[in-house]
């Protein structure tokens, strides 16, 4: 009877962890078919597993200010996508794209975000795998091998 009481306990246990994780990594709550472009002052950004967030401060229509969070992937992702844990700062004026949330919620799944040098990064590396220094200006690509080899 104890073996019989141990084994349901062990099998509710792995049923509660498949379901857990089943909803984690579920996004049927956002509409990844539209996107919205959203533009704000970031009041938190989180560098955390398994997934990093950016919360945003939206001016709304009433005067007052709504707040907006976008998930993003994990760092091991985003520093691959050029980003460090000091890449935003409270106060930066940034535009974020994301997939928003199917109730009108304010938020979603980020996609891109527009910093205040311009410069715009993603939360996947990417760039055709180019390797080495960028092109010159005039498009010539410098000479030699890139920095590190290959």
């Amino acid at each position: 009877m104890k073996r019989f009481i141990l084994l349901l306990g062990l099998m509710a246990t792995a049923l509660g962890m498949t379901v857990g994780v089943y909803a984690h990594h579920s996004a049927a709550g956002v509409d990844t078919g539209k996107t919205v472009t959203i533009e704000g002052t970031v009041k938190q950004f989180k560098w955390a597993n398994p997934h990093s967030w950016v919360e945003l401060e939206v001016p709304n229509s009433k005067g007052g200010v709504d707040i907006w969070n976008f998930e993003m992937t994990s760092p091991t992702y985003l520093v691959q996508a050029g980003w460090k844990a000091t890449t935003l700062k409270p106060g930066d004026k940034v535009k974020v794209t994301g997939n928003p949330m199917k109730n009108g919620d304010p938020g979603g799944l980020f996609v891109s975000i527009v910093l205040p040098s311009g410069q715009t990064l993603s939360q996947r590396g990417g760039g055709g795998g180019r390797r080495g220094p960028a092109p010159a200006p005039g498009g010539a690509a410098p000479r030699g091998p890139a920095p590190g080899g290959n």
